[in-house]
């Protein structure tokens, strides 16, 4: 086990070693989930949100991996209650990205079946890149509208969003370097539906009980999925842990 890596000199400097620890596999689609957890296995604070859990060893990895990515794809609950916002622009990774093909930022892109979105918030309003919409065909014909005239909207399945497709389709829009932060809900349908290469997972050192989600909130995997360590390291107490599927 390791210590986490000295923090760049400047805020402009790419945090090099994280970059070259965390870097996609070229030539191939990869889908990563960046999760974090209590020693207890909670994946919310007390509160209901993951930020309790975290730290700042944990926000620079965070802003390592988004550094990385093309998209994030994340569930719509989480992005109510997290507050998502529009990745911005980082000097840090303008010249990798570019070097890469990639946008400026990753783009983000919310699961959701029911379409109860706000689609005037800044995640919408201020994304560099409109934010896709992933639903399916038997949406709310208004929610289809809106997600239609306010995102990109990606519809892939009938009654129910087809994760699947939807990352294939993605993926075919070369957006191969794919991260989801969740919630519980999406990852356990990425990982039920095969598509879960690596989990990056923080073990913050707080223990909380009460009925909080663990990382996968969903129907048990019949065989599982079994997953081999890559990396660990350490600061302040937490745990950053890197596994790939065996």
């Amino acid at each position: 086990m390791r210590r986490l890596l000295p923090v760049p000199s400047a805020p402009a400097e790419p945090d090099v070693d994280l970059v070259e620890a965390y870097a996609y596999p070229p030539g191939r689609t990869w889908l990563r989930a960046n999760m974090v957890a209590g020693l207890d296995g909670a994946a919310q604070a007390p509160d209901g949100l993951s930020a309790g859990l975290s730290s700042p060893a944990d926000k620079r990895i965070f802003g390592v991996l988004r550094g990385l990515a093309d998209v994030v794809v994340v569930g719509a609950a989480t992005v109510r209650k997290e507050g998502y916002r529009p990745p911005k622009p980082k000097p840090a990774y303008a010249a990798a990205r570019a070097a890469a093909g990639q946008p400026p930022a990753p783009v983000i892109a919310v699961v959701s079946r029911s379409l109860a979105i706000d689609f005037t918030a800044p995640l919408f309003t201020e994304a560099v890149t409109p934010t896709i919409v992933i639903t399916c065909e038997e949406a709310a014909p208004h929610g289809l509208a809106a997600a239609r005239e306010n995102g990109d909207l990606l519809v892939a399945g009938r009654d129910r969003v087809d994760l699947a497709s939807a990352l294939d389709t993605l993926a075919a829009r070369g957006l191969t370097r794919q991260l989801t932060e969740g919630g519980p809900h999406v990852l356990a349908q990425i990982a039920a539906c095969g598509r879960l290469d690596e989990l990056c997972l923080t073990v913050s050192p707080l223990l909380t009980a009460g009925p909080a989600d663990r990382i996968l909130a969903g129907p048990a995997l019949p065989d599982g999925l079994s997953m081999r360590p890559v990396s660990v390291l350490e600061e302040d107490g937490s745990l950053f842990t890197r596994y790939v599927r065996a």
